[in-house]
């Protein structure tokens, strides 16, 4: 028996991994992040599988189901939106299954801050722009460290993808113009690669308006950043010489 956690990607079904679409497949239980997983992937579940919301369990209502699927003998698949690895909260879950003794392994996802920037056709780290990505997220029910704030990490000017925020996208805004400015390229990605998906791109200085006027208020991305302009030096990798 064995718990996997699985990366199910950004909403497109066919955005996830044959290793683990295939688990998903033959798993007798199944525990998935509610809404943020395409319905469609349960589907490949068996008929008879044991199927559990996350988004109305807590830890230990998921660690009950764990320990019966072990008196079982049954693996479980545990589908995160994404990538496991980015906000998905699994490493309070894989302590809890070590002290029960139980095997896990960790499936990698597309995470959505890739999906968003495949939607844009757009290059994350170009050549004479920046060569660094940040992935953050505003203050919630998660507390920052003081050292993360947006603030100190904007003053490098990297390449910012801002998740679980965008009900903060004017706090947003206000704290970056001083160090990219107002004309610096902004985009906000809602539902990357879902069918409903919206797209949003302009300055900085105008995104929180536009962000409202498309009544975007959950499920979205925020990406800031001067690559975004599409001026760049060539790569050194393709260089005819």
């Amino acid at each position: 028996m064995k718990v996997y956690f699985i990366g199910a990607g950004p909403g497109d079904p066919e955005l996830i991994t044959v290793r683990g679409l295939k688990i998903i497949q033959r798993s007798e239980y199944c525990i998935y992040a509610g809404s943020l997983v395409n319905p469609e992937l349960l589907k490949s579940l068996p008929a008879h599988a044991k199927v559990y919301d996350s988004s109305r369990m807590s830890l230990e209502d998921m660690v009950i189901i764990y320990k019966e699927a072990m008196e079982c003998n049954l693996d479980v698949a545990r589908i995160h939106s994404g990538d496991p690895s980015i906000y998905g909260a699994i490493q309070e879950q894989m302590l809890a299954l070590d002290k029960l003794g139980i095997a896990y392994e960790v499936i990698p996802g597309v995470s959505s801050f890739v999906a968003a920037a495949a939607v844009l056709r757009q290059e994350l780290t170009l050549p004479g722009v920046t060569q660094t990505i940040v992935i953050t997220r505003m203050e919630g029910k998660t507390p920052i460290p003081e050292k993360e704030h947006l603030s100190v990490l904007a003053t490098a000017t990297p390449t910012l993808c801002i998740f679980l925020s965008i009900d903060k996208i004017e706090e947003i805004v206000t704290t970056l113009l001083p160090h990219y400015g107002k004309d610096c390229p902004a985009a906000v990605v809602y539902k990357a690669t879902w069918p409903d998906q919206k797209i949003v791109c302009t300055k900085l200085s105008d995104i929180a308006k536009e962000v409202k006027r498309e009544a975007i208020k959950k499920s979205a991305l925020i990406i800031v950043g001067w690559m975004l302009g599409k001026e760049f030096k060539r790569s050194v990798l393709y260089s005819q010489r």
